[in-house]
């Protein structure tokens, strides 16, 4: 890609930006980032995602005939009003295109709540929806939450036959083939897919009219966009015998079935935290123990149901519910940003949050994760206050480089943190996998055939490896000291990161959106393992983030990215955080002086607020592409500050080398 960068800042002003006007608006975000932080030491944001998880906590209490609570019905009701779209619909992400899955839960939450079907907005999204086929366009995950309120029968869903609980490792499918999270909905999945119980709706609320045609005559259910002849129809002939065979299952090997994922579930149950820290998986472990008939005194059922409160965000006016918690990623985050900023202040700041954040690595469960790599000894962290079967690499890469980072200040020179950063470095190096790359839960996780099952219409059945987590991997080993050509782990890291750059030299962005995401991660792994900014792979990078900043200085990207027919970078309206991880890209590759990354610094000093932070209401990243999308309310709190502390400290130092490892 060829790029005149004289030609696009011709007109950007020579003056630098002055050291006080960026000294306070640096101290103000982070006097305003270190007034969020808990009495204990740890941050934490609100992590919000579209409109099925709130509407599908509200089917939840309904399923279960709960006492209704009004005034935290009316605050959701009042939530998903507010974020309804134009056309009637509900969309994955803030100002994305309508979604029907989306809309049928937010459609059907706010009918159960109580709105009726002739108002002016629940018309308007009935009319969309079927527009867009009906109900029955759904994908397979609102499908069953469908079947199990009578709502359309079973045969609209998938068989997942409890049965693959009993299925040897060396079978096609198996459920350590699959990522932790599709493990953990889909395991209490399969349990409530072979008792089919049905919800007590005690106010027998349904959504006829939101289908085409009566549900029990849809002979055709939507399959995935990436779901391709002939996979399609050979795993849909093998789903009509499955359909056809599975009554005549065996009682005896069903309950034992039945029982192994019980087993599973309660074993993984995690406390207060719920089963993999996930709303999905946590409603359906509650949802089995009630098939059960387990009585809402009994200790399990307690405990499943307890977790899903932690997730309620309430205020004033409105409610939702978040997906998970992220006080992990967002602690190691934020400590990043505050080191960067500096001061005595900030440095006790993060003495307290990675004093907070050092007990939670997981020493003693070995997890899912050890059935790819038996014999590595745990040492990660997870994302989630607790989820001890799941640590991930990212966020074991993130807090491994911080505590790394606060060591070079500490009187004891880091001794307190030596055996933590030791395992973690141990756990990521057994944890690559074989194309050189990392997953965040799982290596080697890439059985790509089985997203083309039916349950699978999402495609979000796996967990492969990525550019943007092995660039943290790799972040976290060469500022730790590993060493191209002396260590073949990093070596063929940097192999895969080389391969698997796009054509206009970008990097795809798996958990933040996305190709922006993707080329920052990169390019700081490239800059700590020593590769020299003049490189092809980097300048190739470098035009690339210039080409597509706006014209106001930012940098943007949307959720469109993620189709599958994605031909290249579509202008999206700046953010906060996108600017701010490509100005920090930048910065890696030695552009620092750049006109480019003066007039980003200077749309992030311009967008401030008077609280110290930026607003951002636009998604900036990814739960499951095409699928799924978060906010992180966090992110426009702490990746500014960040970005503009390093350019205030490598414009004021003698070396323009970021030295950190991301």
């Amino acid at each position: 890609m060829e790029f005149d960068s004289a030609a696009k800042f011709a007109r950007a002003e020579d003056a630098e930006i002055p050291r006080a006007k960026l000294d306070a608006a640096i101290s103000l975000a982070q006097r305003s980032l270190l007034a969020l932080q808990r009495d204990d030491g740890h941050f934490v944001f609100e992590l919000e995602a579209d409109a099925t998880i709130p509407a599908e906590y509200v089917l939840m209490r309904h399923y279960l005939a709960e006492p209704v609570d009004a005034v935290l019905e009316g605050k959701i009701a009042n939530y998903l009003r507010r974020i309804q779209s134009k056309d009637g619909g509900w969309p994955l992400f803030h100002d994305g295109v309508s979604d029907i899955s989306a809309s049928v839960k937010a459609y059907y939450a706010l009918k159960m709540i109580g709105d009726s079907a002739e108002a002016p907005h629940m018309r308007k999204a009935r009319l969309w929806i079927l527009s867009r086929g009906g109900a029955s366009h759904s994908n397979v995950f609102t499908r069953n939450l469908l079947a199990l309120f009578g709502a359309i029968p079973w045969s609209g869903v998938p068989v997942i036959p409890v049965e693959i609980m009993l299925l040897p490792r060396w079978f096609p499918f198996h459920i350590d083939k699959i990522s932790y999270w599709a493990r953990t909905v889909l395991i209490p999945l399969t349990v409530l897919n072979a008792l089919k119980p049905r919800a007590r709706n005690p106010n027998g609320i349904g959504i006829p009219e939101l289908f085409s045609m009566p549900p029990e005559q849809v002979r055709t259910w939507p399959k995935g966009p990436h779901q391709k002849f002939p996979w399609s129809q050979v795993f849909g002939g093998i789903d009509r015998v499955l359909r056809f065979s599975e009554p005549a299952f065996p009682k005896s090997l069903r309950k034992k079935s039945i029982d192994k994922a019980v087993a599973f579930v309660t074993e993984r149950l995690n406390g207060e935290d719920g089963l993999g820290a996930i709303f999905p998986a946590m409603v359906n472990s509650l949802l089995v123990y009630d098939a059960l008939g387990y009585g809402r005194d009994h200790p399990d059922y307690v405990t499943a149901r307890g977790s899903i409160e932690k997730l309620l965000i309430v205020k004033d006016d409105e409610a939702y519910c978040q997906p998970c918690l992220s006080p992990v990623w967002d602690t190691a985050l934020a400590t990043h940003a505050l080191m960067e900023a500096g001061g005595a202040e900030a440095e006790t700041a993060v003495d307290q949050a990675l004093a907070w954040l050092k007990p939670l690595q997981i020493l003693d469960v070995v997890g899912d994760w050890a059935e790819s790599r038996p014999g590595v000894r745990p040492g990660g962290w997870a994302f989630q206050y607790a989820n001890p079967y799941y640590p991930d690499t990212d966020d074991t890469a993130v807090v491994a480089m911080a505590m790394d980072r606060a060591s070079g200040r500490l009187r004891d020179h880091g001794q307190s943190y030596r055996e933590p950063i030791s395992r973690a470095k141990e756990w990521i190096v057994g944890m690559q996998s074989k194309n050189g790359g990392w997953g965040a839960f799982d290596a080697d996780n890439n059985y790509e055939y089985l997203n083309q099952i039916p349950f699978s219409d999402h495609g979000a059945l796996l967990d492969p490896p990525t550019a943007d987590v092995s660039a943290r991997c790799v972040s976290m080993l060469a500022q730790l000291g590993e060493r191209r050509g002396q260590s073949a782990v990093l070596d063929r890291a940097i192999t895969y990161l080389e391969k698997n750059q796009e054509k206009d030299g970008s990097w795809y962005g798996r958990w933040g959106m996305n190709y922006i995401y993707g080329t920052w991660s990169v390019l700081c792994a490239l800059n700590a393992v020593g590769v020299q900014p003049s490189s092809a792979t980097v300048r190739k990078a470098v035009a690339w983030l210039l080409s597509i900043q706006n014209e106001d200085g930012g940098w943007g990207e949307d959720g469109e990215s993620y189709r599958l027919d994605y031909k290249g970078y579509e202008p999206a309206p700046s953010t906060a955080s996108q600017t701010a991880w490509a100005l920090m890209g930048l910065m890696a590759a030695g552009e620092v002086d750049h006109p480019a990354v003066k007039k980003g610094v200077e749309y992030l000093a311009s967008h401030q607020g008077k609280d110290g932070f930026w607003g951002e209401e636009r998604f900036t990243a990814t739960g499951f592409p095409r699928v799924f999308y978060l906010r992180y309310h966090g992110y426009s709190k702490f990746f500014p500050l960040w970005a503009l502390a390093r350019y205030r400290n490598l414009k004021a130092a003698n070396t323009k080398t970021v030295l950190a490892g991301m």
